[in-house]
């Protein structure tokens, strides 16, 4: 009989981080898709300003989203070393814009710290828990929190 999920410790989990600037994030490896390298997006006209447009992904259309406009740092500036993690977010899929993958993390529940309360009110929204690591400080997002629900938006 072979497995095709590794088997985790019980209570544990695994995370995707990424760097976006100088800051490190980390999402559910589990609503993770794919990794694919940067490309240009086409515009979509009236969109929110954290959607860079979209592109085809084999037949279908993806939203790219600028992942640092929308944890409102500063736009990002994509170059050929830019990442595009192909992500679900609640019933959708989507593209999230980023600078590097930078690792697969395995941790438990321990692990996370709560978000401080000095975070902004954005921050404590999307921020499920802060993963200090190996002298590095890594926010874990919550991906569902970040889009609002655009069921009555479909067009």
């Amino acid at each position: 009989m072979s497995y095709a999920v590794k088997n985790l410790a019980q209570g544990s989990r695994e995370l995707i981080a990424f760097r976006i600037g100088d800051q490190e994030f980390c999402v559910n490896i589990m609503s993770v898709r794919e990794i694919r390298g940067w490309t240009k997006a086409t515009g979509l006209p009236h969109s929110p300003s954290y959607v860079m447009g979209v592109i085809n992904l084999r037949g279908a259309v993806l939203p790219i989203v600028d992942l640092s406009a929308r944890l409102g740092m500063r736009r990002a500036e994509p170059t050929p070393r830019h990442v595009i993690i192909v992500a679900q977010v609640k019933n959708r899929v989507v593209g999230l814009l980023v600078e590097a993958v930078s690792d697969i993390l395995t941790v438990t529940d321990e692990n996370i710290q709560p978000v401080p309360e000095v975070s902004s009110e954005l921050e404590r929204q999307y921020a499920r828990g802060i993963l200090a690591i190996d002298k590095r400080m890594i926010c874990l997002i919550e991906l569902d929190t970040l889009f609002p629900d655009t069921d009555s938006e479909a067009a």
